[in-house]
């Protein structure tokens, strides 16, 4: 009989054991949902290349497709992306995707935020604040009559997407996305960095966005800098390099 208890004592304690080591695993585990969000003069099949390296390496990819009528209406389609994901959820935007990103970023399921040449507004500020605080390179950025804003397609390679092949510039620019000039001034009421980790990727050949303003941004938010020697669509031309900062960021917010 004794012998009996002694083997159940030790079954129990094995058990308990491993009961302890597999939560211990489970929260070491990296975050597996990424939800990409693109910018101005972009969609979001510009993140194929990033996509492709994250599923490989065992993530569930999913990638917006904002209106870009309104920043109200970019931020709820984002949240809907969002709120869809099963389980925690790595929130990554390039350039006008990181105002979008600060703010749908509060949801319960973003455990941490990803900038990828992407602005990191605070409370009631927006991307006319920051760039007039800070002005860009380029002065190709136009407006039409009816509100929207378009890239003059004359410098879009070499203002906007100068490390990528001329041919696929050029198709870039003439599918571009004409965002509503009132997200250029709508302002973020709740910034998501100021209470969960974030990342930032600096292109310091960023003629789009002053790549001191993304520097001033990132350090203001506490992220996590990585530099990239690439132009403003740095998830195009450095993918690698990118799916690299949002898989440490995957890594980093599963360990919490």
């Amino acid at each position: 009989m004794k012998t009996i208890n002694n083997i159940r004592r030790f079954v129990a304690a094995l058990t308990i054991g491993a009961s302890a080591f597999a939560t211990q695993l489970a929260e070491a585990a990296p975050v597996k949902n990424i939800v990409l969000v693109h910018g101005y003069f972009a969609d979001g099949s510009g993140w194929q290349a990033v996509s492709k390296i994250l599923t490989r390496d065992g993530y569930k990819v999913s990638v917006v497709q904002e209106p870009e009528t309104s920043f109200k209406e970019d931020v709820a389609a984002t949240t809907r992306i969002v709120d869809a994901q099963n389980g925690p959820t790595i929130l990554v935007g390039h350039s006008y995707g990181g105002a979008v990103i600060t703010e749908a970023g509060n949801s319960s399921r973003v455990t941490g935020l990803v900038y990828i040449a992407a602005f990191e507004p605070h409370v009631g500020e927006n991307l006319k604040d920051l760039t007039t605080k800070m002005p860009a390179a380029t002065k190709a950025i136009k407006a039409t009559n009816d509100g929207h804003l378009y890239f003059d397609a004359e410098h879009f390679r070499a203002d906007f997407a100068a490390d990528v092949p001329a041919a696929e510039a050029a198709f870039m620019a003439s599918s571009q996305v004409m965002p509503a000039h009132e997200s250029f001034t709508a302002s973020v009421s709740q910034p998501a960095w100021k209470t969960k980790p974030s990342w930032a990727v600096v292109a310091t050949q960023d003629r789009t966005v002053n790549p001191d303003l993304e520097r001033w941004m990132a350090s203001r938010a506490k992220s996590t800098v990585v530099e990239v020697p690439s132009s403003h669509v740095a998830y195009l031309s450095h993918p690698a390099e990118v799916a690299r900062v949002i898989e440490r960021a995957a890594t980093a917010t599963g360990s919490r």
